[in-house]
């Protein structure tokens, strides 16, 4: 039998808001005054994003290299505006998460370094207002999604048995990797069919 769920776990970009990488790389472009294309090479293409997800390099390391890369300093304000430009909260996702939190335990595990989570009431005031300070960064356990270590830390610290949490996120490899550690998975392909699962579940 299924174990009943008391935690329900939510991925944030592509869940709970939309995340626009051209709008990233051309706030950021402008900033330091090269090309949009300069910028998506020297965040993902480098690879220096996934390390600063993954918790292998600090927030400064982090700017300090995207500044090398760019031939320009990159300050945290510079960061963080170009970070806003690319965040649209998804508002029907984030009623039903508040539905959620009238009786079940709801947190955000993200993708991202702490760059993001300590400024999440700037980057995305719906969510830091839903959650509180329940917004967990991959970086912070010292691996990204679909880690197993990433889930089964985060659950830890909250106390949550991983078979009593409920895992929400639009790539399928990390509600595989979810379900793969114990925890419960739902594949976000929409609101509708979010609400329907969460109905079933009696979470909502």
């Amino acid at each position: 039998m299924t174990a009943s769920i008391t935690l329900v776990l939510f991925d944030m970009e592509g869940v709970l808001s939309h995340y626009d990488r051209d709008a990233r790389a051309e706030h950021l472009a402008a900033c330091v005054g090269c090309t949009p294309q300069a910028v998506r090479h020297a965040i993902w293409g480098s690879g220096l994003e996934a390390r600063a997800d993954a918790g292998e390099i600090s927030d400064d390391e982090y700017l300090r290299e995207l500044g090398i890369l760019l031939n320009h300093p990159i300050s945290r304000d510079d960061w963080l505006a170009a970070r806003h430009a690319s965040i649209t909260p998804n508002e029907d996702a984030l009623a039903l998460a508040a539905k959620v939190a009238e009786r079940s335990r709801i947190a955000v595990l993200t993708n991202n370094c702490r760059l993001l989570t300590d400024n999440i009431g700037y980057l995305n005031p719906p969510v830091a207002r839903l959650f509180g300070s329940h917004v967990y960064s991959s970086a912070l356990y010292g691996a990204a999604k679909p880690a197993p270590q990433t889930y089964l830390r985060c659950v830890d610290q909250l106390g949550v048995p991983p078979a009593e949490t409920l895992f929400v996120d639009d790539t399928a490899a990390n509600v595989n990797g979810a379900i793969d550690e114990g925890l419960q998975g739902h594949r976000f392909v929409g609101v509708d069919a979010l609400s329907h699962e969460l109905q079933a579940r009696g979470l909502i």
